[in-house]
């Protein structure tokens, strides 16, 4: 079983927020807009991976992260059994300097109301960190 990272990227500075999203460049969903994050490697602590896997795929550097918890369905990436660490965090959009990299084909603010559909289970580690405290 693989242990993974996901991020929730937040920028509440225009209307209700954007989620900072990575069009995927492999398979699988290949293509599709998701979460930022990836693979935790065998000797990195996983929240170490998470700001790995944020820098690499977005160019941004976190803050503070705040975990929103484990993520383990069955089936929930095609390649093998994964469970997901997801954390999220607030940056100023303005400050930011977004660019897509290592495998990410694109690196996109999008809205809060107006997200496009998301690869794997990412929909619903984005509603868990939108759920207010």
């Amino acid at each position: 079983m693989a242990v993974t990272v996901d991020l929730v990227v937040l920028d509440r500075s225009a209307g209700e927020g954007r989620i900072l999203l990575i069009r995927r460049a492999r398979p699988p969903f290949e293509g599709r807009w998701a979460l930022p994050g990836g693979f935790v490697d065998m000797d990195e602590r996983i929240e170490d991976a998470a700001r790995r896997e944020l820098l690499e795929e977005t160019g941004v550097a976190a803050g503070k992260l705040r975990f929103l918890g484990y993520f383990d369905a069955i089936g929930r990436d095609p390649r093998e059994r994964t469970v997901s660490f997801a954390f999220a965090a607030e940056i100023d959009a303005a400050a930011a300097r977004i660019r897509a990299g290592d495998d990410a084909a694109a690196a996109e603010w999008h809205d809060v109301a107006d997200l496009p559909p998301l690869a794997f289970d990412h929909a619903g580690i984005v509603a868990a960190a939108l759920r207010p405290d």
